[in-house]
């Protein structure tokens, strides 16, 4: 008997394309493939040389790493803040305290 996959869900802050709180999924902390992490990653080397050429991805069954939902759209921060110019400090002064 095959065992239905189980989505288990947290929060996350997404920042592209747009500021939002998303509902996602992650992988499963005790499966034996990956032991949690959600994939393995490989890595190759240039075949002439050698030297290290890169790393490849390749996610477990238990995570499905594109299964994400909006939850709430953030504000966007402005590119440049306002300033506002007060003008002079009444109250400041050049005279010591006492």
């Amino acid at each position: 008997m095959k065992r239905r996959y189980r989505p288990r869900l947290r929060i996350q802050r997404a920042t592209w394309p747009r500021p939002a709180l998303i509902l996602t999924d992650t992988p499963r902390p005790g499966c034996p493939q990956c032991d949690g992490i959600g994939g393995t990653e490989s890595f190759y080397g240039d075949y002439e040389t050698g030297e290290y050429a890169g790393s490849d991805w390749d996610p477990c069954d238990c995570w499905r790493e594109h299964w994400r939902w909006a939850l709430l759209p953030l504000p966007r921060r402005p590119l440049w803040p306002r300033h506002t110019n007060p003008g002079p400090d009444p109250w400041a002064t050049d005279e010591p305290p006492f």
